[in-house]
C-alpha cells in the first residue's frame, strides 16, 4: 500500500504567492508602467499620481537603471511585452545623453533626456553599472559590460578611499560615510559578475563583500550599521548605532548570492543579519518591517516603507533555496502579504510608499524607483520557490 504524501502547507502557500505576484507584476504592473509616461527620449515615467497621471518634472539616473532592470526582470518572469526594446533605448539613452565627459553619469535629466542637474554620485553610478551588467546579459550587449568597466576605471581612479570603498562623489553629507552606496555597488559587481564571468567583477564584489562584513556589520549584535567615519568606525552617538531591517535583509540576500558562488563566509553573515532584523524590525499588528532600529533593539522609526517588505522576501526566498525550510517559505508569504498592503489604491499597478505607526498613508506620488525593488523581490521568489 503507496502512502500519499502531501505537501507541507507553507510550499502550497509559496506555489499560491508566486502565481499571484507573477500574474500582478506581469499583467497589471507592466502593461501601466511600460506606456504612462513614457516620453519621446527613451525615459520610463519618474512618478505618478495615484490616479495614473505621470509627472515629468525631473527623470533621475539612477531611477532610469533601476527600470532597465525591472523590465529585464520582467521579461525573465514572462511578460509578452516588448521588454527588450523598452530596457534597450533607455541604456542608449543613458549611455548617451547622461554620460558627462569624465566618464560620470549626471544626477538628472529632463523629459527630453537634457541634462538637469550634471552633479555625479556614487549611488548614481552604482545603479549605472547594474544596468549595464543586466541589460548586457539579457540583451546579450557585450559592449554594455566594456562600459562598465570604463565607468568603473573613472570611479576607481576618482573615488577610491585609503581607508576602504568609494567617496560618494558630489551629492554628499559630509559628516558621514554611508553603506547604502557600497550595498548597490556590491548588487552591481555581481550582477556584471554572472552576466559576463568577467573576473574584475567578481573580485569587486568579494572586495565588497569583506569589507562590509569587517567593518560594516556590528560584531555584538550581527547588524549592519548605517553610518560611519572616514576610517570606516561607526559614527558617534545615536546615529552609529542606527539599523534599517530592509537593509540587513538586503545585505543578507547579496550574501546568500555570494555564497551559491564558494564565498563560504556568507550564509554565516546571512544568518546573523536575518536573526537581527526579524527579531527587531517586524510589526506583528501592522505585518509589516520597520524602517529603523537601533543595535539595542529600540525602535527608531516605527514607519514602514515599501521597500523593506520586498527585501523582506527576498531573503527569505534565497534562504529558502540553500535549506528548504518550510519556515523560510512561511516567511516569504508572510512578507509577500505585508507588501500587497500597499497596492491598496485607486490605479491598479500603483502603490503607496510609506505607512504611518498608525495604519494612515502618507500623501505622495507613487515613486517608479519602487518597480525594481518590487520585481527583483518577484524574480528572487519565482526562482526561489
Amino acid at each position: 500500500m503507496t502512502t500519499e504524501v502531501f505537501p507541507h502547507p507553507s510550499v502550497l502557500a509559496m506555489e499560491d504567492a508566486v502565481a499571484r505576484t507573477t500574474d500582478w507584476l506581469c499583467n497589471v504592473a507592466a502593461p501601466l508602467w511600460s506606456t504612462r509616461g513614457r516620453t519621446a527620449s527613451g525615459l520610463f515615467a519618474e512618478r505618478m499620481t495615484l490616479a495614473g497621471e505621470p509627472d515629468d518634472s525631473y527623470f533621475r539616473t539612477f531611477v532610469q537603471a533601476r527600470h532597465v532592470f525591472s523590465f529585464c526582470a520582467i521579461g525573465r518572469l514572462g511578460w509578452h511585452g516588448p521588454w527588450r526594446e523598452l530596457a534597450g533605448e533607455t541604456v542608449e539613452t543613458l549611455l548617451a545623453r547622461a554620460r558627462r565627459p569624465d566618464g560620470f553619469f549626471v544626477h538628472k535629466l529632463d523629459a527630453g533626456a537634457n541634462q538637469l542637474d550634471p552633479r555625479a554620485d556614487l549611488y548614481d553610478q552604482a545603479f549605472v553599472l547594474f544596468a549595464l551588467g543586466t541589460a548586457g546579459a539579457a540583451l546579450d550587449r557585450e559592449g554594455y559590460f566594456d562600459a562598465a568597466e570604463d565607468l568603473l576605471d573613472t570611479i576607481e581612479r576618482q573615488w577610491s578611499h585609503p581607508a576602504g570603498g568609494f567617496t560618494e562623489g558630489e551629492i554628499v553629507d559630509p559628516r558621514v560615510r554611508r553603506q547604502n552606496p557600497h550595498m548597490h555597488l556590491f548588487e552591481a559587481a555581481q550582477a556584471l559578475f554572472d552576466g559576463s564571468t568577467r573576473a574584475r567583477f567578481g573580485n569587486l564584489s568579494r572586495s565588497i563583500a569583506a569589507l562590509a562584513s569587517e567593518r560594516m556589520i556590528d560584531p555584538v549584535t550581527g547588524a549592519l550599521l548605517e553610518y560611519f567615519n572616514e576610517d570606516f568606525t561607526p559614527a558617534p552617538g545615536t546615529e552609529g548605532t542606527i539599523a534599517e531591517p530592509g537593509h540587513c535583509f538586503e545585505w543578507a540576500w547579496l550574501f546568500e548570492r555570494l555564497a551559491r558562488r564558494g564565498w563560504e563566509p556568507g550564509t554565516g553573515i546571512s544568518d546573523r543579519l536575518v536573526a537581527f532584523a526579524r527579531g527587531t524590525g517586524i510589526d506583528p499588528e501592522r505585518g509589516v518591517a520597520i524602517n529603523e532600529v537601533l543595535t539595542d533593539g529600540t525602535v527608531h522609526d516605527a514607519k514602514a516603507r515599501l521597500w523593506p517588505q520586498t527585501e523582506r522576501i527576498k531573503a527569505a526566498a534565497a534562504r529558502l533555496r540553500r535549506t528548504g525550510a518550510p519556515e523560510e517559505a512561511a516567511e516569504a508569504v508572510a512578507a509577500v502579504a505585508g507588501l500587497e498592503k500597499y497596492y491598496d489604491v485607486t490605479t491598479p499597478g500603483l502603490w503607496r510608499d510609506k505607512l504611518c505607526l498608525d495604519g494612515s498613508w502618507l500623501e505622495e506620488l507613487a515613486p517608479g524607483s519602487s518597480l525594481y525593488h518590487i520585481s527583483c523581490a518577484y524574480l528572487e521568489l519565482a526562482e526561489g520557490a
